[in-house]
């Protein structure tokens, strides 16, 4: 079975949001501590959706289709208009006249065409060929994805609250914690807006953050906080003591990702645990944290760091660590395939972040979605999805001009 056709299809939808507008906060960002960027709101962070009123935004995704000469389509995306114009530019004629099932031979022969592939976005775009033709051999084999990977292990997923985009402040934030804590999610993550170079303010709304969320979510709640690369080592081993009597389930990404003597530094002393490699990429970039003992929880991304081949190699050297993996929710369908192909004590959670799973699978037709804080795990061919023409407004095949 052979590939015979690869096309990028952008399309474009309306999310409505009627309770005013969609992003609400962002996060701290390394790029924070220039004034001006400092002081951009959500709304002018360069997010999806494209355009957005209070009540409504326009969403524009691009999704990539694999085409076999017996007829078959595999389905990879959604990803951003960087990676679709390296699809386009670079891999689409390339994969014509390949074995659609030999995804080991393909993705190796993709890794080592391009040394300057390594990470970033030709990472990327590997990384949702390989899903799409992961998708296409489940689809060939009239199984879902997770029994072609071994499993499944179980056929429900723990899912913890990925609270991004939600308000930070304090009554709306108590509120939002107890909500979900009642709807069932065992664990909550959120984004702080402060760090080392908002002083002792900062670091008081970091802790009045904390202490809301412990007492509106519960004492059995697993709460997380995602410095998202925006802290360095004297203020997160700081900050870690002062959150500590909150429970804090872990602290995330504290500094760059090429600080990895620093994670190590951070890991060593904090009375925290220390989760990371969420841009981090390949089993390569893994193995250095893990070699490092840089993070207690590991936190790769499939659609980012190599996708489903990759993502299997990441997770056997993850266990033989003995350290957790939680695949970084920006590809829930395929972390849920994966997910359910490991073992309980290897991948704890499966990551849903809530407000962008509104973006990423709003033109699915069976959204991946958890009820009371569990995801049950499709049974469909290949990944369990496809698109929805309903959901669809406009449609071109993307080019690059």
């Amino acid at each position: 079975m052979k590939i015979a056709k690869v096309r990028i299809r952008e399309l474009q939808g309306t999310l409505k949001h009627p309770d005013g507008p969609f992003w609400e906060e962002r996060l701290i960002r390394p790029v924070d501590i220039y004034p001006e960027y400092h002081a951009q709101h959500a709304r002018d962070a360069n997010w999806q959706p494209s355009s957005s009123t209070d009540t409504e935004s326009t969403v524009v995704l691009q999704f990539l289709e694999i085409e076999t000469d017996d007829g078959l389509t595999g389905l990879g995306g959604p990803v951003t208009r960087d990676t679709a114009t390296l699809l386009h530019t670079e891999y689409r004629d390339f994969l014509i006249g390949h074995d659609a099932l030999a995804t080991e031979r393909l993705w190796d022969i993709m890794y080592r065409l391009g040394v300057h592939n390594r990470k970033g976005v030709p990472m990327f775009a590997i990384s949702v060929i390989d899903a799409a033709l992961w998708d296409l051999k489940g689809k060939f084999l009239g199984q879902p994805v997770h029994r072609l990977l071994g499993g499944p292990t179980r056929d429900k997923l723990p899912a913890y609250a990925s609270m991004l985009g939600y308000s930070l402040e304090p009554d709306k934030l108590a509120d939002r914690a107890a909500a979900f804590a009642a709807k069932g999610y065992a664990a909550q993550k959120w984004f702080p807006r402060w760090g080392p170079s908002d002083g002792r303010e900062g670091v008081r709304k970091n802790v009045e953050m904390m202490e809301i969320l412990r007492s509106s979510a519960g004492a059995d709640t697993d709460i997380m906080v995602d410095a998202w690369m925006s802290w360095n080592v004297p203020y997160t081993l700081d900050m870690a003591q002062r959150l500590k009597p909150y429970d804090p389930r872990w602290l995330e990404e504290p500094v760059m990702p090429d600080m990895i003597p620093q994670y190590t530094e951070i890991r060593a002393a904090s009375v925290v645990p220390i989760s990371g490699g969420e841009h981090e990429y390949t089993r390569f970039g893994i193995k250095e944290l893990l070699d490092t003992r840089a993070v207690d929880l590991m936190q790769a991304d499939t659609y980012w760091a190599g996708g489903i081949s990759e993502m299997q190699k990441i997770c056997t050297l993850c266990s033989a660590y003995d350290i957790p993996i939680i695949p970084h929710g920006h590809s829930v369908p395929a972390n849920v395939q994966l997910s359910a192909a490991l073992s309980p004590a290897g991948v704890p959670y499966v990551e849903f972040l809530v407000k962008w799973n509104e973006i990423l699978q709003f033109f699915f037709k069976n959204p991946v979605l958890p009820v009371d804080g569990w995801i049950t795990v499709p049974n469909d061919p290949g990944m369990g999805i496809e698109i929805d023409p309903d959901k669809i407004d406009s449609e071109r095949e993307f080019t690059v001009d």
